[in-house]
């Protein structure tokens, strides 16, 4: 962990999105110096489901060592924004730090993007991002150590990370747009960084994402709080940068980081777009374009997808090999545990050998799993070639791994997709 040096004593931070989660963390870790923490955020009653408001956010920061000042917020209000920081001033006297952290997230496809989740995701994380930024910047620059800081990623333009979630990934880019022109509009004024961590954090949005169980995949948001303290505490010189929490940190002098971790020792889940190692079979992109190997591999998966669709209309017998016998194994290992807990029906195209249409049904009464299409229509279907689908049933390749780096598709229902993988982690140990 890093200690707290006092340097953000007096300091106003205006943290959008600070009543849970990262936005929080980045607040209390400010509080402890003496930091003045404006908590700009929509949540005044308690939500059904999410922990905290702006409220039991700011109770918590004045017992840490804070003064709080809670201020109802929705990014997509610009008069809101406005408000908030005129109450911010007239409170505090200034702005020194802004943190744009609220940001909304739905890992769709473009056909399966509703146009309200769209809106919903330019208005948060890019417009609003801006909004904020415009806002407070006459106030920053009259600010001591002025800095603005939006949780968004370095734009890495691997077409894997757009493929799958284009409306998002486009959202949390333009917050990144934000740092590359701003930190230049306001080079000696005010410091413009960002700061993404290197893998999963837990928080209850990740909790309604993944399911349980997700968490030991996960690092506190403690890391992001630390990392973050670590930048405001530099001078505003330091601008312009893509800070990944962990390298930052250790190059901090960091060095133990199982403090960090959920259940130290387990895996952890790496965040999106990061391009990670993955495993020699794996195909890797090289600049933007596919490499011969990768061309090469999708004709080999279209063939194994051709002769797979003439198996399944022309075979009336089961199949055999490694993927009739992972379907067996599940099929023996279905419970009604599982289908209560789960409720979802999953289908698998698979190309290649022992490819084609299979289905594992947590929905029914008493479960079921087996190839051809499910008994009725599927919440969730599942493309990838049935070499990684063996990979990711055996406990080799990890569902998001696979996910995030293009090699299974999901369409219909992210939530219940993510939930297959606590039930998967479950039956590695018999496949």
């Amino acid at each position: 962990m890093l200690p707290n040096t006092g340097k953000l004593a007096g300091c106003t931070l205006f943290i959008t999105g600070a009543s849970r989660g990262i936005g929080k963390a980045i607040a209390l870790k400010a509080a402890k110096d003496g930091a003045n923490i404006v908590i700009a955020a929509k949540t005044a009653e308690p939500h059904p489901t999410l922990p905290g408001t702006i409220y039991t956010a700011a109770e918590e920061i004045e017992a840490a060592g804070g003064k709080a000042l809670p201020c109802i917020v929705n990014v997509r209000e610009e008069q809101q924004i406005i408000n908030a920081v005129e109450k911010a001033v007239k409170t505090f006297g200034g702005i020194d730090i802004l943190v744009n952290n609220a940001s909304a997230i739905s890992l769709t496809g473009t056909l399966e993007t509703a146009t309200k989740k769209v809106n919903l995701m330019m208005d948060v994380n890019v417009r609003g991002t801006y909004l904020t930024s415009k806002a407070c910047l006459p106030y920053l620059r009259k600010g001591k150590n002025p800095h603005i800081l939006n949780l968004s990623p370095p734009m890495n333009l691997n077409p894997m990370w757009f493929k799958n979630h284009c409306a998002y990934t486009i959202s949390k880019y333009g917050m990144s747009m934000c740092v590359l022109g701003m930190a230049e509009e306001f080079r000696g004024e005010v410091a413009v960084n960002a700061l993404w961590p290197k893998t999963a954090i837990h928080t209850a949005a990740m909790d309604m994402l993944g399911g349980a169980g997700i968490e030991k995949q996960c690092r506190k948001t403690d890391i992001l709080a630390d990392a973050a303290y670590c930048i405001l505490t530099k001078p505003k010189t330091f601008t312009g940068n893509f800070i990944i929490d962990e390298v930052l940190l250790r190059e901090e002098g960091v060095k133990d980081f199982d403090v960090y971790a959920i259940a130290p020792g387990h895996p952890l889940m790496p965040d999106f777009f990061l391009d990670v190692e993955i495993d020699a079979t794996a195909v890797k992109q090289e600049g933007y374009g596919a490499t011969q190997e990768e061309k090469k591999l999708s004709r080999s998966q279209q063939e194994g997808a051709d002769a797979a669709k003439v198996k399944t209309e022309s075979a009336a017998a089961m199949p055999s090999g490694p993927v009739a016998e992972a379907f067996r194994v599940i099929q023996g290992a279905v419970t009604e545990e599982y289908v209560r807990s789960t409720q979802g029906i999953f289908q698998f195209e698979l190309s290649g050998d022992g490819g084609g249409t299979w289905y594992i049904d947590l929905k029914t009464k008493g479960g079921s799993a087996g190839f051809g299409k499910p008994p009725v229509t599927a919440d969730v279907v599942m493309s990838m070639s049935s070499a990684d689908f063996v990979k990711m049933f055996t406990g080799k390749l990890k569902p998001t791994l696979a996910f995030m780096t293009g090699r299974l598709k999901i369409k219909g229902n992210m939530t219940l997709a993510i939930k297959l993988e606590k039930m998967l982690s479950q039956l590695n140990s018999k496949l």
